[in-house]
């Protein structure tokens, strides 16, 4: 069972970063398809980054050019840096990680992020 933790949450004044932190209990960083959903209060998890086994990335449409999302396969962790932060940012992040066509989904815990001045 791949278990996996995230940190480095927290509240931040609008414009200012985070960087989120997700490791993994096993080596399937570079294996796995891994990203990171949010969920807000009242609305629906969106998908927020991804970042597939082969390396290729995506990204939601209201966070392009202000979030990236890397992976380290050495330390098996998935970082989401995120700049320039607004207000509507503010939601739980969740990891996952997913085989390529794979049926089985693993969550992280979710960390609290919060946009407010």
């Amino acid at each position: 069972q791949v278990q996996l933790v995230e940190s480095g949450g927290g509240l931040v004044q609008p414009g200012g970063s985070l960087r989120l932190s997700c490791a993994a209990s096993e080596s399937i960083v570079s294996i796995y398809n891994m990203g990171w959903y949010r969920q807000a209060p009242g609305k629906q998890r969106e998908l927020v980054a991804v970042v597939r086994s082969g390396g290729s990335t995506n990204y939601a449409d209201p966070v392009k050019g202000r979030f990236t999302i890397s992976r380290d396969n050495a330390k098996n962790t998935v970082y989401l840096q995120m700049n320039s932060l607004k207000p509507e940012d503010t939601a739980v992040y969740y990891c996952y990680a997913r085989k390529p066509y794979g049926a089985i989904t693993y969550w992280g815990q979710g960390t609290q992020v919060t946009v407010s001045s």
